[in-house]
């Protein structure tokens, strides 16, 4: 696009920097503006509609025009625009939706200790981690493990449990005391001839050799999003986390479940630790929690976690720990009206009616000339673009063969995600099954026009 002088484009091109953006081709090539959003579309400033088939970033669960929400924080802001919850502060929001979180988790928790983003609330769990080993006298037991391809946020210690090469190139990270294991992609990385069971029992196995490595007195926790959504939606094959929870249990390993895209009913369960079986010693969570229209996060621990932070406080003369706006008043009041119209609406059994139809369509994409795997649980999922199907050889990056899928998308009103080899779907919650199959007919065409573009180049057969 040719960005025009003093133009809003023009003006942002001058004044911002942009999250997970080229920031070399964002100056000449300038923004991408919206102006408004309309249930599942958002619009942009020249009035062309868009289906957000990606919520935004996995958050706009209630889609980008729910006045209930609006309203939800109007009213709180006229009440008790701001407090904080510093030195046993609080207020009516807050602890309802404390109250709230702890009657809907997957397993029996004991507090929640509210922040303002996913990013946030992994970063304190770590945090936690460390103080509980602590104050139970187990100074060495401080190693943190995660898993190739996990995304668990931005700060520096949540970009050091993310396994993606970008966001470690050029910050200095991973930081010590953080390990990365095997990815549970059976596709990718399943060797010839072995079944879901046995890749899932090498990557157990992969586990234990790794905590044996650096000594089990020296390994507190293992971080795990249900499924690995911002890397590539990878979902682990069966009795994965039955085999990875026996070698946690074994060596007295915490488990963190990263809630933060799969919780609020994005799986059909209200979090995603259900649908896997997981059963772990904190729980992190936001996006959904607020249906991404206020910032909002909160963490979940046991009985066993909060007793020993509780008495160690008392030791020390309090918990060195919060940020300004955890449990903000007025994102408190958004996530409760959220939770409300979930449960009012029936927004999971909504989910698990169009489930069927949503993996239908998915699957029939997994059968298209560039689509090497389409895989997917629940209301999320993705197509790994490849230029051979038998050897599931990816493209050169350069050529952005993913990336012209988005963009034609965009020429056809769709808003996804093209990272890497990669093309990610997660539609609002509250969209209806016309248009699920609507947003299917436009990948198909757009995935076409895109065969047909490198065949011309003669970049695939």
């Amino acid at each position: 696009m040719v960005i025009r002088p003093n133009s809003i484009e023009a003006r942002d091109v001058a004044a911002m920097m942009h999250p997970f953006t080229d920031a070399v081709a964002h100056e000449a090539e300038g923004p991408f503006v919206l102006s408004h959003g309309d249930g599942i579309h958002v619009v942009d400033t020249e009035g062309r509609r868009y289906i957000e088939a990606l919520s935004g970033l996995f958050c706009a669960s209630l889609g980008f025009s729910e006045h209930r929400l609006a309203d939800a924080a109007y009213e709180q802001m006229k009440r008790l625009p701001f407090y904080h919850t510093f030195g046993g502060k609080s207020h009516p929001a807050a602890i309802e939706l404390a109250e709230r979180l702890l009657a809907l988790s997957p397993v029996p928790m004991a507090k929640v200790l509210f922040s303002n983003s996913g990013s946030e609330a992994n970063d304190t769990a770590m945090k936690l981690v460390w103080y509980f080993n602590n104050a139970i006298g187990r100074p060495e037991k401080k190693k943190i493990i995660s898993r190739i391809r996990a995304y668990h946020g931005v700060t520096i210690a949540a970009s050091s449990l993310t396994g993606l090469p970008n966001n470690h190139l050029s910050f200095d990270l991973p930081i010590d005391r953080v390990y990365h294991t095997d990815c549970p992609h059976h596709w990718r990385f399943g060797l010839a001839d072995e079944t879901e069971e046995a890749f899932a029992s090498r990557c157990a196995r992969s586990l234990e050799d790794l905590i044996l490595r650096e000594g089990p007195n020296t390994v507190a926790a293992f971080f795990a999003e249900p499924l690995l959504a911002s890397g590539g939606c990878i979902v682990p094959p069966p009795t994965y986390y039955e085999k990875i929870q026996a070698v946690l249990r074994k060596y007295d390993v915490l488990l963190i479940a990263d809630e933060v895209i799969c919780g609020f009913g994005r799986l059909g369960t209200m979090f995603g630790s259900e649908h896997f079986g997981m059963r772990p010693d904190m729980i992190t969570m936001a996006k959904q929690l607020s249906a991404a229209y206020q910032p909002i996060s909160a963490l979940m621990m046991t009985e066993e976690i909060y007793r020993a932070i509780r008495d160690q406080t008392g030791v020390i003369g309090t918990f060195g720990h919060g940020f300004t706006y955890s449990g903000h008043p007025v994102a408190a009041s958004v996530a409760l009206e959220t939770l409300k119209i979930y449960e009012e609406r029936n927004i999971l059994g909504h989910v698990r009616d169009i489930i069927p139809a949503f993996q239908a369509r998915l699957a029939r994409l997994g059968q298209h000339t560039l689509v090497g795997e389409a895989r997917g649980c629940g209301l999320i999922g993705a197509v790994e673009i490849v230029r051979d199907k038998a050897t599931k050889e990816n493209f050169d990056l350069a050529a952005g063969v993913a990336a012209d899928i988005g963009k034609r998308l965009m020429g056809h009103g769709v808003l996804t995600r093209a990272f890497g080899h990669v093309l990610t779907l997660c539609p609002p919650l509250i969209i209806t099954e016309a248009q699920l199959h609507d947003l299917f007919d436009r990948i198909e065409v757009s995935i076409n026009e895109t065969h047909d573009h490198v065949r011309a180049l003669g970049l695939a057969p």
